[in-house]
């Protein structure tokens, strides 16, 4: 543009006197600045383009929502209480996936902060928070957002964000922001109208006009989205990110922008340690390999693998994008082992090569989760899994989740087994709106099971209210004598407290039976090895398994540590899975055994004379 103009004041009647019109000085490279003295925060402003007067698009507030003014702020005001804060470390991590407009009744930061006493009481140490920048509408899942550097006002002011992120640390919960890199919202963006230069030319994407990261004028695209990194992790203390579809960044320079995003947030971050997690539907490795090993420096990767899995296991259902997992003890065991299931081998949904080697991979890198937001969204009715497969098997899979190497999440009220569900909503206009309801109708149709008329007609409107209240945890299912509370409490707790669960130990497996297997945990002292027997099918009877996994250590015995079928879990109760008879595994149940030193006897006489 040849001019630019800063257009400060407010809009409304009868303040014509206080507004102003501040001609810009061009620096080049099609930057403007001006310096003006006497603004304090809250300010209104705008920017005149010609005949066009836009919000700004580096917008720190936006009070008024996606078409409405921007804001002065003083990123200052704000007294944090979270100076001996050192931030987190990937390992020893349980995660909670929230929506802060759905996470409470009220939808404020304000009511989400009153509930994270609750999370740290249970075991839960980091929250991911969903998109939250601006986004047109009175209700979003956020990842449409059009301002990148402004938290959006439906859920309060920038500082009650922050107070947030400062009462979660007073609480020893680290806090990280899903962050959205590789499109912009489609509407209420004035992105392109600033610079056309922002999208890509050369690639296609698949929500909306990819950002442009190696074509000309990439440069000052690359700067914003490393600027807005190391933003969330400076000014709001936030311990990591979450970085939304990285498969959709497209970028052939030497240097891959998620790299440079690594950097620019690690230094934000100065002495505080932060957490940087992808998204990233191909399965690349790559990016959570060391820069010096021409990897792109992040630390984990969301695991769709072991959420497929567990899906069929639950349900029996392999339709569509499960269609490639069976839900079989062995794809619980290389799991265990080797994070991703697919690395490089023949996917059949996609009629291609999928995944790449984890060799070296510390298996804390791997996300592990039985429900996320949009896997519960794209069951059609948004049902949660525990209600979509038997209590006991979903107590058994619970363990999985919460035992094996990975890092596990949840999904906001998935602790307490929140009945309620997870939608997709968006409020947008008329136009939008319609093309929506009918893109969503067409993609959760690749299930042959959601694809009648009849279940067509089910789906819930994303643009309809009821939609976003049908979605809200329900916080009155949480009462103290909740079973899934206790099921949660009591596996967290055994993660963090019994050495194995909570460190790196060296994880073997086999297959017992058809629907069974056996997992087994080493340690440096016999006493410290423990066996996860799984059993998906029914009752499993055995004199014996000719499988050395589960012989106890030389000198000790097994004995029971905990079982998914207790009865405060609502389980029928496990008498013993090993007696003088052989074997008994309960059905859809999940048994901890842990090694004690076995009682010294007298040995029978081998035969022969002294």
């Amino acid at each position: 543009h040849a001019a630019l103009t800063l257009v400060l004041g407010d809009d409304a009647p009868g303040e014509d006197d206080a507004r102003r019109e501040i001609p810009m000085h061009a620096d080049g490279d099609g930057y403007f600045r001006v310096r003006v003295p006497g603004v304090t925060a809250g300010a209104r402003y705008r920017y005149r383009l010609g005949d066009a007067v836009l919000p700004d698009p580096a917008s720190r507030w936006q009070p008024e929502g996606a078409c409405g003014p921007s804001a002065v702020i003083d990123p200052r005001r704000y007294r944090w209480g979270d100076a001996g804060w050192r931030g987190i470390r990937l390992a020893g991590q349980v995660i909670t996936e929230i929506h802060v407009g759905t996470f409470t009744r009220e939808g404020t930061w304000e009511a989400a902060s009153a509930r994270l006493p609750l999370l740290a009481e249970v075991g839960i140490t980091l929250v991911e928070l969903m998109p939250v920048s601006t986004f047109p509408g009175r209700f979003g899942w956020g990842y449409d957002g059009v301002f990148p550097f402004a938290p959006t006002p439906q859920y309060g002011t920038p500082d009650d964000m922050r107070a947030f992120v400062d009462r979660a640390h007073a609480l020893g919960i680290g806090v990280i922001l899903d962050v959205v890199y590789n499109h912009l919202g489609p509407e209420g963006c004035v992105f392109k109208r600033y610079a056309s230069a922002y999208y890509s030319t050369r690639y296609q994407g698949e929500w909306g006009d990819p950002l442009n990261f190696d074509g000309p004028d990439a440069g000052p695209v690359r700067a914003s989205v490393e600027a807005n990194a190391a933003y969330w992790i400076d000014e709001f203390h936030l311990d990591g990110l979450r970085i939304d579809a990285t498969q959709g960044m497209h970028d052939a320079s030497p240097v891959h922008v998620l790299t440079t995003i690594a950097q620019a947030a690690r230094a934000a971050a100065g002495g505080r340690e932060i957490v940087l997690i992808a998204e990233n539907e191909p399965q690349h490795t790559r990016l959570v390999r060391p820069i010096a090993d021409g990897g792109y420096g992040l630390d984990a990767l969301w695991n769709d693998d072991f959420h497929h899995s567990a899906v069929v296991a639950a349900t029996g259902r392999n339709e569509a994008y499960y269609s490639d997992h069976q839900g079989t003890p062995q794809e619980f065991i290389s799991s265990a082992r080797h994070g991703y299931l697919f690395q490089g081998q023949r996917y059949a949904w996609q009629r291609k090569a999928r995944g790449t080697s984890t060799r070296g991979i510390p298996p804390e890198a791997f996300i592990t989760f039985l429900e996320n937001h949009d896997q519960l969204a794209n069951s059609g009715d948004g049902s949660r899994l525990r209600l979509r497969t038997s209590p006991a098997l979903y107590r058994a899979l619970t363990a999985l989740l919460l035992l094996l190497p990975g890092t596990p999440m949840l999904f906001q009220g998935q602790e307490f087994g929140s009945t309620g569900c997870f939608l997709y909503f968006a409020d947008l206009s008329p136009e939008l709106a319609e093309q929506v309801r009918r893109g969503r109708a067409t993609f959760v149709s690749q299930f042959p099971s959601l694809a009648s008329d009849a279940m067509q007609a089910c789906l819930p409107a994303p643009d309809a209210p009821a939609t976003v209240e049908a979605s809200r945890v329900r916080w009155e299912e949480r009462t103290p004598a909740n079973p899934w509370l206790r099921l949660h409490r009591d596996l967290l707790t055994m993660r963090r407290e019994d050495g194995v669960f909570a460190g790196n130990a060296r994880v073997e497996g086999a297959v017992l039976a058809e629907r069974a297997c056996v997992l087994r945990f080493s340690a440096a002292a016999p006493g410290g090895e423990r066996v996860l027997l799984l059993n998906l099918g029914a009752d499993l009877v055995a004199g014996s398994f000719p499988e050395p996994l589960v012989a106890p250590p030389d000198g000790h015995a097994w004995t029971m540590r905990w079982s998914s079928e207790a009865p405060e879990y609502g389980g029928v109760g496990t008498p013993g899975v090993e007696g003088a008879d052989g074997w008994r595994l309960p059905a859809w149940s999940a048994t901890v055994l842990r090694a004690v030193a076995a009682p010294e006897t007298d040995a029978a006489p081998s035969g022969g004379t002294a």
